[in-house]
């Protein structure tokens, strides 16, 4: 199958090809594997971005023959896929996936289907290991892969969230480093692997217009908002013990900051950027719960295996400083949560206002660069232009740049897809360090301290009303009403 080439300054270069694979998915009957992992593998597969040789060993508690766990993969690419599974994709793909029982003393049975899956892959396969499991469970399943030599020379994904505090991350890092080196762990951020999250640096660095204003003497503030639509969908037993900051901030939006905020990297490559991205980490000043919001939807105490008298908060807004020369007196505003009104993911850079305002007081705001940060994306401009007419008066306007409608589907993973094929080929780019990691945790360490108040905020609504007193004199830029 052939593969698709990505234009790259003015030539065709096609992605780099992995070595022949047995990725092997612990928690393969989950959520996750389910809504992305199997679809996104599938994909990958029909796109021609795995190699020939390649086999994928499903494994969690559950206990599955080979042709169950292939239906449940069938049912998942049905559901969540963005590629039809024709007969022929289907039987090819499906004929790559056994399964083995992750469930207590079945180690051995394990160990016996990896080593199957390597022979048939012909040759000596890489190995990709994808724990796809709460945080809790990781320090047990890591040791068992070392105590079984599954990993050796193998590469390990790990998912978020990389513990829940500062303790706890360094006690699983010392865990994971004990049967892993550093260049052999990819903690994954699934935001970064989104093609709009990566257009950030492409617009700054590669374009002269945007890097001489993205900094304290042109920027106001900016906002990273996440809001969702969904409520916690049946995942009372984490979410009462995780809560939206650990899950969504320190996990998430802190990482979209880091890219946002970074200095011009040496070289576009792993190391360089990974480098910069740690200075902003250790330029935030540590968090201040007097300026932070939390709220909780007011339906959320009904939902199964939620306490009736629970404090764990579904949304969170916060203010983040990041105190170095570029960004010094720059607010970050942040916010996140479930059952809001909308279901967006959108940065927004807010420029200072013009130091004379020859046009009178317009009423409309400040200039807005926006990058919406689903698939597929774009970037918004949103600017003041003269209303058409014999007067002199402003009006809003705005400049789209669609991914979609620019560059077309053709070439475009979703994120995960993307960051499952960077381990594969061994690029750290878009992961995680444990330095930062722990650097987070460090930041969010006095809201563990002393956590805001939660505050109960309408189901379909915007958060609780304590926000607008977070971001004045400013406002939010969702929901847009300027």
């Amino acid at each position: 199958m052939a593969t698709p080439a990505v234009a790259v300054s003015g030539g065709l270069t096609p992605p780099a090809s992995p070595h022949e694979h047995t990725i092997v998915l612990f928690g393969a009957t989950g959520d996750l594997a389910k809504r992305k992992l199997l679809p996104g593998l599938f994909h990958l597969a029909v796109s021609g971005l795995l190699p020939d040789g390649y086999r994928i060993v499903g494994t969690s508690r559950k206990r599955l023959t080979d042709d169950e766990f292939r239906a449940f993969a069938h049912e998942a690419v049905d559901e969540f896929g963005r590629r039809e599974a024709t007969e022929e994709t289907w039987d090819a793909f499906a004929s790559r996936l056994s399964y083995a029982s992750a469930d207590a003393g079945a180690a051995n049975d394990l160990v016996a289907a990896v080593e199957r899956a390597d022979g048939e892959c012909g040759g000596d396969p890489d190995r990709l290991i994808y724990l796809s499991v709460p945080p809790a469970a990781m320090a047990g399943i890591v040791e068992t892969l070392g105590a079984t030599g599954l990993a050796e020379g193998a590469r390990v994904i790990l998912e978020k969230p990389f513990g829940t505090d500062l303790a706890s991350a360094r006690a699983l890092n010392e865990v994971v480093h004990g049967v892993f080196a550093e260049e052999q762990i990819f903690r994954i951020d699934h935001f970064l692997g989104k093609e709009t999250i990566q257009n950030v640096l492409a617009l700054r660095f590669a374009n002269g217009l945007f890097e001489p204003v993205w900094n304290r003497d042109h920027v106001d503030h900016v906002q990273i908002d996440v809001p969702e639509t969904l409520s916690i969908e049946g995942r009372a037993a984490f979410y009462e013990g995780t809560g939206a900051f650990r899950d969504m901030v320190v996990t998430h939006l802190f990482q979209v900051l880091g890219f946002v905020a970074m200095e011009p990297p040496v070289a576009l490559d792993a190391q360089s950027l990974r480098a910069e991205k740690l200075k902003v980490f250790r330029s935030m000043k540590p968090l201040d719960p007097a300026e932070m919001v939390y709220g909780q939807y007011e339906s959320y105490r009904t939902e199964p295996g939620v306490a009736p008298d629970s404090r764990a908060e579904t949304f969170v807004a916060l203010r983040v400083e990041v105190d170095n020369w570029r960004w010094a007196d720059v607010p970050f505003f942040l916010r996140t949560g479930k059952r809001l009104a909308e279901g967006r993911r959108v940065i927004t850079v807010a420029f200072k206002e013009p130091p004379l305002r020859m046009f009178g007081s317009d009423g409309f705001g400040p200039n807005e660069l926006v990058f919406e940060v689903g698939e597929p994306g774009g970037i918004e401009l949103d600017f003041l232009a003269k209303v058409p007419g014999p007067t002199l008066g402003l009006g809003p306007a705005r400049m789209r740049f669609d991914y979609g409608e620019s560059f077309g589907a053709a070439l475009q993973l979703e994120a995960y897809e993307r960051l499952i094929h960077d381990a594969m080929i061994g690029d750290p780019t878009l992961f995680t360090s444990a330095r930062g990691i722990e650097r987070l945790w460090e930041v969010a360490a006095p809201v563990f301290d002393a956590p805001p108040p939660v505050h109960v905020y309408p189901d379909g609504s915007w958060g609780p009303e304590e926000i607008d007193k977070l971001i004045a004199p400013r406002c939010w830029h969702l929901p847009d009403e300027r």
